[in-house]
């Protein structure tokens, strides 16, 4: 039987190939459309932040963040708080672009999880929940 590492590491690339299929008619990739959905959780993200959460390198989320700005997905803004800090913020434009993929990604999740029950749906994702909190 295959190591639990290896199954989520196989799981991590089906669910990204399939991400990328969705998204590539948007003009976007999986990573970007995470980044994306990382500012609609927590919009106002430094770009150091949002690599963090959206699991890139700093230098990625550069190129990343550079990429979405020229498309108007997010902008960029000074924190108030600190003039040397920009911190990033989804536009309308983005929000809209979320909207249009949201079905095709909810109907992925859904069959992902079409051989659970909804309480067993709940427990998957409760404990993948767990298991990258006791690694972060």
């Amino acid at each position: 039987m295959p190591s639990l590492l290896y199954l989520v590491k196989q799981l991590e690339l089906a669910v990204r190939a399939r991400l990328d299929e969705l998204v590539r008619g948007h003009g976007i990739t999986a990573l970007q459309y995470t980044a994306l959905t990382v500012l609609e959780r927590h919009d106002g993200l430094s770009a150091a932040q949002l690599a963090r959460d959206s699991f890139v390198t700093a230098q990625s989320i550069a190129d990343m963040v550079r990429a979405l700005e020229t498309r108007g997905l997010i902008r960029r803004e000074r924190n108030p708080a600190s003039r040397r800090e920009l911190l990033l913020h989804l536009t309308p434009e983005g929000h809209s672009l979320l909207a249009a993929v949201a079905t095709p990604v909810a109907e992925l999740e859904s069959r992902m999880t079409a051989k659970l029950t909804d309480p067993q749906s709940a427990e998957l994702r409760q404990s993948l929940i767990t298991a990258w909190q006791s690694l972060a």
